[in-house]
This record gives C-alpha cells, structure tokens and sequence, in this order.
C-alpha cells in the first residue's frame, strides 16, 4: 500500500515576464498556492510525515525565498514551471521524498510536476 500526504501553503509574491507579449509583461502581483506531496511508509506512530514537519519544511525552504518577493530577483524568468522546478530541486535536496508540486499562480491556473 502506498501512502501520500500533502500540505498546502500560500505566499505572495510578484513578477514579470519582459519576453510576454501581454499583460504579463508588467509588474504584477500573485497569490500563489503550492501543496507538496511526499510518498513513504507509515511510521510506528502510524504516519508517513507529521503535517506539522511537512509544513516546517517547505516553509524555511520556499517560503523563506519566495514569500513577499519580486520573483524575478531570486530567479530568472521566473514563470510557475520554473518557480515550481525550483521548488521541487529545492525541497528535494531538503530531504522530502517528493511525489508532487502543484503550484496555482491563480485559483485557475496550476502547474503540476510528478515524479518519473
């Protein structure tokens, strides 16, 4: 039985895309929301990672670099596939056996990453 648990966090952040032939060519400002999802076997306590532990993760990790900031100073072109690349390599490198990172740079827009 495979097991999966996901938290979703939200930040604030703006950016522009100079390459973008609209709108999205200004600066502008996004409520972002990202939810991490991470695959493992459930431990003697009975869970795959505490919720709370997950949430510390992705906090001192991406919410720490991206939350309040002008995207466009911590990464270049900073679209939601590259935002959520970098997310992924980042939390990733933090230990976190990842199965998923969808990030909504709008309530109707999402990118979705999976492992291979």
């Amino acid at each position: 039985m495979r097991t999966r648990v996901s938290r979703s966090l939200a930040f604030e952040a703006a950016h522009h895309l100079p390459w973008h032939a609209g709108k999205c060519q200004r600066l502008h400002g996004h409520h972002y929301r990202l939810e991490v999802t991470v695959e493992g076997p459930v431990n003697e306590h009975g869970v795959v990672i505490d919720f709370d532990d997950l949430a510390a993760v992705v906090e001192r990790v991406v919410m720490d670099r991206y939350d309040h900031r002008l995207l466009n100073d911590v990464l270049d072109n900073p679209t939601a596939e590259r935002i959520a690349q970098q997310v992924w390599k980042q939390l990733e490198a933090a230990g976190l056996d990842l199965v998923a990172v969808r990030l909504w740079e709008t309530p109707q827009s999402m990118v979705e990453l999976l492992a291979e």
